[in-house]
């Protein structure tokens, strides 16, 4: 499809998205913006919240992911259910009950403000990372197909991405993206539906003869059992996946900024645990995907698509999609399940990450009435330019698959988080909140440390996501260390 085409569906998008926040930002308030006014319907919520869990790194990078992890991933992806169990029963009746607008106020409460402030800035580091990971992934895609060939450079592809996203949020906020996320859902899976149907017709006999095939089995793998040393070893990925899930959905504000909209903890507990089934059935399909795309390449003889003269498996999907002459109306539904994917995330990081800064960093709400709105908007605009400046630095440095290390990131990054809210939450303990930074610190170091050497000192061992728990072990004893005697 030529690029020209491509850039008009995209452009078409974004009026829809534009014309979403038109109607959902009339009232430009502080608690719309913040908290959409507490009146989001939960099952448009959890709706919305399955574009956002899966991103475009899902959608892309999941499929690509098959080929060196077969169907792994799907062992991590159970271990989420168990940690969204979690978050409804244990940090939601949490959260409403305090009446917060950043969760992080909860480490004020229970420590103080230093506590406060480092785990605002662990997952401040995470968010941006985790949504410039994202975004890397469909600027990456868009430069390829669409912008090289008009002699755009990826530096200010990443510009107009970013603007596009403050030009729908910067009023509306959370309320906007609740809604623009359920668009952005239905758009995603749809796309994938598209696509199993067309290549499920490239092959011969019905779709359980691909299933039965020796071809298919070759990808499908799903429990590894065999060698515990493996980071892809069942328990590591369960347990990982669980902890994955706890970290990156219930201490995550942009995850939680959306719950926190539904009208109660029943309502959100209702949401959450209901995502966590739906995943499963979705991750499988992106999965068997993944399968069928190499498959499809390996039986037309479509090369995977490389840069800087190496293979880049998150970018076959595309490659099929927009060349793989399977018509157009499959690259049609591609761009745009690409684009809501990968929005349906972004454009509530940026919200997400403006929320926190001003509640966190600045003390919000003890500004002057005034003066608020003005900060709220400034910050906004702040934080899309830093969002920028990572992306494009991760055109530079970033060299492994996008999924495999947007996870590696959070079991460092989210690690602390972990240890901090369990300990606030498991014991009764004080602490001294002036040292809380360098135990954080200090937890991060030596889970590098020990996932850097663990297979010299531990007979081959390799960690994997389970590297997310003892993170948040490492940090909940230093806490644990640095406690006080209640008076």
């Amino acid at each position: 499809m030529e690029p020209f085409v491509l850039l008009s569906i995209v452009a078409l998008y974004f009026f829809l998205l534009i014309g979403i926040s038109y109607f959902t930002s009339k009232n430009d308030s502080n608690t719309i913006f913040f908290k959409a006014g507490k009146s989001s319907p939960w099952y448009v919520v959890a709706f919305g919240m399955i574009g956002a869990s899966l991103s475009g790194v899902t959608f892309i990078s999941v499929p690509g992911w098959v080929q060196s992890s077969q169907f792994s991933y799907m062992q991590i992806v159970i271990g989420y259910l168990f940690g969204y169990i979690a978050i409804a029963y244990i940090l939601i009746p949490l959260y409403y009950k305090a009446n917060i607008t950043s969760i992080y106020q909860f480490l004020d409460t229970r420590f103080g403000p230093t506590s406060h402030k480092t785990g605002a800035f662990f997952f401040f580091i995470s968010r941006v990372l985790g949504a410039s990971f994202r975004l890397f992934l469909v600027a990456s895609v868009f430069q390829y197909f669409i912008f090289d060939a008009m002699g755009i450079s990826f530096e200010f592809t990443v510009v107009i991405s970013i603007l596009m996203i403050w030009v729908y949020t910067f009023k509306g906020g959370i309320k906007t993206i609740v809604w623009t996320d359920t668009l952005q859902t239905l758009f995603m899976l749809i796309a994938v539906g598209t696509a199993i149907v067309i290549l499920l017709g490239k092959f011969e006999g019905t779709i359980f003869d691909v299933l039965a095939s020796p071809t298919f089995k070759e990808y499908s793998k799903t429990l590894f059992t065999d060698d515990f040393n493996d980071k892809k070893h069942w328990i590591k990925s369960l347990l990982g996946g669980m902890f994955i899930a706890i970290a990156m959905t219930g201490l995550d504000q942009d995850m939680m900024q959306k719950n926190l909209t539904c009208k109660n903890s029943k309502e959100a507990q209702w949401n959450i645990i209901s995502l966590g089934f739906v995943l499963i059935f979705i991750n499988f399909i992106f999965l068997f995907l993944g399968a069928l795309l190499f498959m499809y390449a390996e039986k037309y003889n479509i090369a995977i698509p490389m840069i800087d003269g190496k293979e880049k498996t998150d970018l076959l999907f595309p490659e099929i999609a927009l060349n793989g002459a399977l018509g157009t109306p499959l690259a049609i539904v591609f761009i745009l399940g690409l684009i809501a994917a990968a929005y349906s995330s972004a454009d509530s990081a940026l919200t997400s990450l403006t929320t926190s800064f001003c509640y966190d960093f600045l003390d919000f709400d003890k500004k002057p009435k005034n003066q608020q709105t003005k900060l709220r908007k400034n910050v906004h605009i702040l934080v899309s330019l830093l969002l920028i400046v990572v992306i494009i630095i991760f055109k530079y440095i970033l060299e492994d698959n996008v999924i495999s290390s947007l996870l590696q990131i959070a079991s460092y990054t989210y690690g602390p988080l972990l240890g901090m809210f369990a300990f606030g939450i498991f014991t009764k303990h004080r602490v001294k909140d002036r040292i809380v930074p360098l135990i954080a610190i200090v937890s991060v170091l030596l889970s590098t440390l020990l996932n850097t050497f663990s297979e010299e000192y531990f007979q081959g061992y390799q960690f994997g996501y389970e590297l997310l728990i003892v993170n948040g072990g490492l940090t909940f004893l230093g806490m644990y260390l640095i406690r006080v005697k209640r008076e």
